[in-house]
């Protein structure tokens, strides 16, 4: 099979697919024998992210895979297509993501430790409903209270290939700025809180997570 063959199936399958596909997904759309090899795959997956050099898709990997995507810079034009008015976060929201975010595996009472506020129980139910976040085990301390990481669809919605995409924080002197590194995807996200304690990045690392898609910026297109 030539590279051109190759890239055009690649490409049609990313298009037709709706969601990211990893190497395993692609090297299953050919039978038995005619199996490109993975390096194979990996130089039609570069091609195909050079040809996009010049036009207003990419072709990104996440977590979940590979997909094609509206480079964010054309979002304000794309985004006219949805009637709907882009979901607003508040601050309180965007505080308790980032705080699982870094600090993963953590309770609710950690983070209200941290905050020094309680957390709303709605924002724990929208974390979920996004599934951004999952319970991914117990406390085991009187009570068991759960435990909560992010998932492959929250590094999905924000372009992660994995947690260690995440801005470190031992470079971030104002976490202001890491509400413009982590949550540019957000529109009209308000900022996270400027004076949060240090956290263990490393922790971050310690998560199980899910599997889905992104959604709005980063349609399929």
């Amino acid at each position: 099979m030539n590279s051109q063959h190759l890239k055009n199936i690649i490409e049609a399958a990313l298009l037709a697919a709706g969601h990211p596909l990893t190497l395993e997904q692609l090297t299953a759309l050919f039978a038995e024998g005619e199996q490109p090899a993975r390096e194979e795959l990996r130089t039609a997956l570069d091609e195909l992210r050079q040809d996009c050099a010049q036009r207003g898709i990419e072709l990104k990997e996440v977590s979940s895979g590979y997909r094609f995507q509206v480079k964010e810079e054309f979002a304000p034009w794309v985004s006219r297509l949805w009637d709907e008015r882009p979901t607003r976060y508040s601050r309180a929201l965007l505080e308790t993501l980032a705080l699982m975010a870094y600090r993963q595996p953590i309770t609710r009472a950690e983070i209200e430790d941290i905050r020094g506020v309680a957390v709303s129980s709605n924002i724990i139910k929208t974390l979920l409903e996004r599934e951004w976040i999952r319970v991914v085990g117990h406390r085991e301390v009187p009570g068991r209270p759960a435990l909560y990481g992010t998932t492959r669809q929250f590094l999905d919605s924000f372009n992660l290939k994995s947690l260690n995409d995440l801005p470190p924080l031992a470079e971030i002197r104002n976490l202001d700025e890491l509400s413009a590194e982590l949550f540019e995807e957000l529109p009209e996200a308000e900022s996270i809180v400027a004076n949060l304690p240090d956290v263990a990045e490393d922790a971050a690392n310690d998560t199980v997570v899910s599997a889905m898609t992104t959604e709005q910026y980063n349609h399929t297109p």
